[in-house]
């Protein structure tokens, strides 16, 4: 059974043990930094999916990697405490969570590491693994004119935490997730040694770290890959009627060469309605603008489906020069005739665009609402047969919020990490982002979200999840597959006791190496 699938958990009653004591737990470290216990762990007892909740023994705020490699050592000094690190709260199910454990608040290490460095001729940053990648921006265009090449949609995200899963968005056709543009991590492991890994030093360390669910250690620093910046982004949307339409165009523009396609690439499915989260409103960029219904195809079904492109450019570039090169680009994309919408903004405002839906949500409410995200990866062989039954029938209506799904390259990907993806060169990323009111629609939600994913199991589709959440061991290697036994000897080699991460469900803690 699949973790996320269940009932909504409130757990607060663990089983207290004798040395639970927090007093003397916090003499016993000698923290540089703070610990918190009772009543004001509030915050390591809920996430941003809002459909968990259990309370930690304490919260602890460490100055730096000496703090926190102290708190897993008195951990591992224990029969049962387990430590999770917490970045920015935007698990879905928990997973940063420890009930009656450590949980290690990442964001008071943020300021810890900013450092350019020049190595044979390329500019990297060193930054703190608890530094939000907003801010990572933010400082890097501002101090340097250079930014890191690949993102995730939402920037309000650690450092860590995003390399502990993947990191993706729509530059990652092109650069590969956020786990391909790290070259050196600090990591403190579940023996609470600090160990500094790249992919030649410590390199076992080091890839399966990335991606790893935060079961081989917590990123303390990282060494990102950076470029330079444009000024401006041309950000566009063109719409589909048909999908193998629409997957053709993407896929066309994911396998082109620098140059010749867009910067950015993804797309989403809408409703063929005038839902106000899921349908015709969503699609336009300028709140001025609406879709004219007579344009979409007499043929259009219950949904449709959006090819969202960026084209960055420089201030000094003719703007004749960038409608040329776009125009170029966009005459090969055959999609319905004037359903074209784009508007041009600075490259800070563009990757900080969902900052405004933030805003918007938290101003009706949602945004402290549960959240059942339902994030996957599915094979080019079977996304077809997804959309036929999943997008058009299973949630023709909406989920209350994106509904993203465009193709990635398995090329960009290294498979000596720890992320799992479907086989072939051409997978989808598909996430379902419901916004819901609290209510009895999230039972039933969940209960969908399981029923997407049991349908996938019995059709045998060739998929993974991502930001994956089970229960049962035989989930977990189902997830794996043949790479199972290379996680588990990782484990055995870098948190033997199983002391971190106990929210992803994946190991039972012991009591001894």
């Amino acid at each position: 059974m699949i973790v996320f699938l269940g009932r909504i958990v409130h757990d607060t009653d663990a089983e207290s043990k004798p040395d639970d004591d927090v007093s003397s737990i916090s003499k016993s470290l000698d923290l540089q930094g703070s610990i918190e216990s009772g009543d004001n762990t509030g915050v390591a007892g809920k996430d941003f999916g809002g459909l968990y909740s259990v309370k930690p023994l304490a919260l602890i705020k460490p100055s730096g990697a000496e703090d926190i490699a102290r708190v897993v050592k008195a951990a591992s000094r224990t029969s049962h405490l387990t430590v999770a690190a917490r970045g920015n709260g935007h698990s879905i199910n928990g997973q940063a969570m420890a009930d009656g454990g450590l949980v290690i608040d990442m964001r008071s290490t943020e300021e810890n590491h900013f450092k350019l460095l020049t190595i044979n001729g390329s500019p990297y940053i060193d930054v703190s693994g608890g530094a939000l990648w907003e801010d990572v921006l933010t400082r890097c265009v501002s101090s340097f004119r250079l930014a890191p090449r690949s993102w995730t949609d939402y920037l309000s995200l650690t450092v860590g935490g995003t390399l502990s899963n993947a990191g993706v968005s729509g530059q990652a056709f092109r650069y590969g997730p956020q786990t391909s543009n790290v070259t050196e991590l600090e990591v403190v492991t579940g023996k609470g040694e600090i160990t500094v890994c790249s992919e030649t030093q410590n390199s076992e360390l080091f890839f399966g770290v990335l991606g790893g669910l935060g079961q081989f250690g917590i990123i303390t620093r990282a060494r990102v890959k950076l470029q330079p910046v444009p000024d401006m982004v041309r950000w566009i949307r063109v719409v589909y009627s048909e999908f193998e339409e629409f997957s053709r165009v993407a896929e066309f523009l994911v396998a082109q060469k620098e140059g010749e396609s867009f910067d950015y690439v993804e797309g989403f499915v809408f409703s063929n309605n005038d839902d106000q989260a899921n349908g015709w409103p969503t699609v336009p960029l300028d709140p001025d603008h609406e879709i004219n219904l007579a344009h979409i195809p007499q043929t259009a079904g219950s949904v449709l489906y959006c090819l969202e492109v960026a084209f960055h450019y420089r201030n000094s570039d003719h703007p004749s020069t960038v409608d040329t090169a776009v125009s170029r680009i966009l005459g090969r994309l055959g999609f319905v005739e004037r359903m074209k919408f784009q508007v041009d903004l600075g490259y800070i405002e563009f990757l900080l665009r969902v900052k405004r839906a933030e805003e918007h949500a938290k101003a009706n409410g949602i945004w402290d609402t549960p959240h059942p995200w339902l994030n996957l990866f599915v094979s080019k062989s079977d996304i077809v047969d997804f959309d036929r039954t999943v997008f058009k029938k299973m949630v023709k209506d909406g989920v209350g919020g994106p509904m993203l799904i465009y193709p990635l390259l398995r090329s960009k990907w290294d498979n000596r990490t720890s992320v799992v993806l479907p086989e072939g060169e051409i997978f989808y990323i598909v996430a379902l982002l419901r916004f819901i009111p609290k209510g009895p629609s999230v039972e039933k939600l969940v209960a969908q979200n399981y029923e997407i994913v049991k349908w996938c199991i019995k059709e045998g589709l060739d998929f993974k999840l991502y930001l994956p959440h089970y229960q049962s061991n035989d989930d977990w290697k189902r997830h794996f597959g043949n790479q199972w036994t290379r996680f588990v000897e990782r484990k055995a080699s870098f948190d033997p006791m199983a002391i971190l991460a106990p929210g992803q469900k994946l190991f039972k803690r012991t009591h001894q190496s």
